[in-house]
């Protein structure tokens, strides 16, 4: 009878594992919109780049918005967050 009260060493492995499954970041998509002059969204970009915010080549190209003169362009980053 008292064998049911040792510890089964499989259920503590798994309880363990489903431990740590949860204690790991969820990933999470997170867009970054720069809207502006043709020179206002590069000069933000390469700006973002020499602070190590993201490549350029991470931007899209420039897209031109509905309003003349202004185009967009977006950034997507990957980024994790702690349960």
């Amino acid at each position: 009878m008292t064998t049911g009260f040792l510890p089964n060493s499989n259920s503590d492995a798994a309880m363990s594992v489903s431990r740590l499954a949860n204690s790991e970041p969820r990933r999470e998509s997170v867009k970054i919109l720069v809207i502006g002059s043709p020179q206002g969204v590069q000069h933000t970009i390469y700006t973002l780049y020499r602070l190590g915010f993201a490549p350029v080549t991470a931007w899209s190209p420039p897209q031109p918005t509905a309003k003349p003169g202004e185009v967009a362009s977006l950034l997507v980053r990957q980024i994790s967050i702690a349960q």
